[in-house]
C-alpha cells in the first residue's frame, strides 16, 4: 500500500469514527429528548444542548477543540442547570457530561481542577434543586441525582470510547509518518553508499594512475600520457555515473567491473586470476561487491596475487598480503552486507593465514549438470 493510499484510508477511518460517535451521541440524545421533554420548550432546550454537543464533537475530531471547549461547556452547562431547575429534566446533564469528559481528557495538566469544578457545579445544582423543590429530599435525590448520574455515566462511557479510538488513529498516523521518515533515511544511506562506491573507488584509482604516470615520466612519456588520458576518461565517466545516480539511472555491469578490476590490479603490479563459470550470474549487486573488494585490496593490503571466482552461487575475491594486524573496519562492505541480505544472500569478509577473503553467496536459482569453468590467469 502506498503512502497516499494509507493516508486516504486513515482519512476514511477518521470520518468513520466521527460518524459512529456522532450517530451514537445523536441517537441517545434524541431518545432522551423524546422521553424527558414534557413540552416543546423542554424539547427545544434539550435539543439545543444536543446540538452544542455534536458541534463540539465535530470540532474535536478536526483538532479544533481548544476554540470550542469553553463555549461548549457554557452552553451545555446552561442547558443542564436550566433543565434541572426550571424544566425538571433529569436527562439535561447528558450533553455537559460528554463535553466535560472531552475537556478533562484533552487537558491533562488541568485535569484535577476541571474535575473539581465539575463536582462543585454538580453539588451547587443539587443544593439549589433541594432548596427550591416541592418534593421531599429523598425523591429529589432519586430523580435528579441517581437518574442524572446514570445518564451522565452513559455520556462519559461513549466519550471515553470515542477518545480511545481517536487516540489509536493518531498513533497510526504517527507510525506512518515515522515509517516515511525511516524510508527517507534508508534512501539517504543507500545514496551515500552508492556515492561512496563511485567517488571513493574513482579517487583511489586516479591516485594510483597519477602515481604510475609520475614514474613513467622519467622513461616512457607515451605510456605516461596514456595513463593520464585514462585518468581524464575515468573522471569524465565518474561525473556521468554521479549524474546517473542523482537521477536513479545507475546500473553496474559485472563484466565491465571484472575488466576494470583486472586493469587496476595489473597497473598496481598485482597478479590476477579470474575463474568464471558459465552459469555465473551477472547481477548489479555482484558488481558492487567486486568493486568494493577491489578498492579495499588496493587501499589496505600489500597484495601480490588476487583470485576472483564467479560461480552460480555468487562471487569470491581472495588476496594475499593481508596484514597480521586485526582486519580493518570495512565500512563499504558492511553497508553491502545489508543489501546482500535483503536480496536473500550472505556476504562474508574474513582474514586468515595472510589471506583476505570476501565472498557474496546466493542460493542457486537452478540445478543441473556441473558447470564448465573458464579460466583467465594473468
Amino acid at each position: 500500500m502506498t503512502s497516499e493510499q494509507t493516508e486516504e484510508a486513515q482519512g476514511r477511518l477518521r470520518r468513520l469514527n466521527l460518524d459512529i460517535v456522532s450517530g451514537a451521541v445523536s441517537a441517545v440524545g434524541a431518545l432522551l429528548v423524546v422521553t424527558d421533554a414534557d413540552s416543546w420548550q423542554d424539547a427545544l432546550l434539550l435539543g439545543a444542548g444536543l446540538l452544542a454537543t455534536l458541534v463540539v464533537l465535530k470540532r474535536w475530531t478536526m483538532g479544533r477543540f481548544s476554540r470550542i471547549a469553553v463555549p461548549g461547556l457554557l452552553v451545555t452547562a446552561a442547558v443542564w442547570v436550566t433543565g434541572v431547575l426550571v424544566a425538571d429534566a433529569a436527562t439535561a446533564p447528558y450533553g455537559f457530561a460528554v463535553v466535560a469528559t472531552l475537556t478533562v481528557l484533552e487537558l491533562p495538566r488541568h485535569r484535577r481542577a476541571a474535575i473539581a469544578g465539575i463536582a462543585a457545579l454538580a453539588a451547587a445544582v443539587i443544593a439549589v434543586k433541594l432548596a427550591v423543590a416541592r418534593e421531599d429530599a429523598v425523591q429529589v435525590l432519586l430523580q435528579y441525582v441517581f437518574v442524572s448520574l446514570c445518564i451522565a455515566v452513559g455520556g462519559i462511557v461513549l466519550t471515553v470510547l470515542a477518545y480511545a479510538v481517536h487516540g489509536l488513529l493518531a498513533e497510526l498516523e504517527q507510525a506512518r509518518e515515522r515509517e516515511a521518515e525511516m524510508a527517507v533515511m534508508r534512501e539517504r544511506v543507500r545514496f551515500a553508499g552508492d556515492l561512496h562506491d563511485i567517488q571513493g573507488h574513482t579517487l583511489h584509482v586516479v591516485k594510483l594512475k597519477v602515481t604510475l604516470a609520475e614514474k613513467l615520466l622519467r622513461g616512457d612519456i607515451a605510456r605516461a600520457e596514456q595513463e593520464l588520458e585514462e585518468v581524464r576518461a575515468l573522471v569524465g565517466d565518474t561525473i556521468a555515473r554521479t549524474r546517473e545516480l542523482a537521477y536513479a539511472q545507475r546500473r553496474l555491469n559485472l563484466s565491465a567491473e571484472l575488466e576494470n578490476a583486472r586493469n587496476l590490479f595489473e597497473a598496481a603490479g598485482i597478479g590476477v586470476h579470474i575463474e568464471r563459470e558459465a552459469d555465473a550470474p551477472a547481477g548489479e549487486l555482484l558488481g558492487q561487491v567486486l568493486r568494493e573488494a577491489t578498492t579495499n585490496i588496493l587501499r589496505h593490503a600489500q597484495a601480490e596475487q588476487v583470485w576472483i571466482t564467479l560461480t552460480g552461487a555468487g562471487i569470491t575475491v581472495v588476496n594475499d598480503g593481508a596484514p597480521e594486524a586485526p582486519a580493518p573496519v570495512l565500512g563499504g562492505l558492511a553497508a553491502l552486507r545489508d543489501r546482500v541480505a535483503d536480496d536473500g544472500g550472505e556476504l562474508v569478509a574474513e582474514q586468515r593465514d595472510g589471506l583476505f577473503r570476501t565472498a557474496a553467496t546466493f542460493p542457486r536459482r537452478s540445478s543441473g549438470a556441473a558447470p564448465t569453468t573458464r579460466k583467465d590467469d594473468r
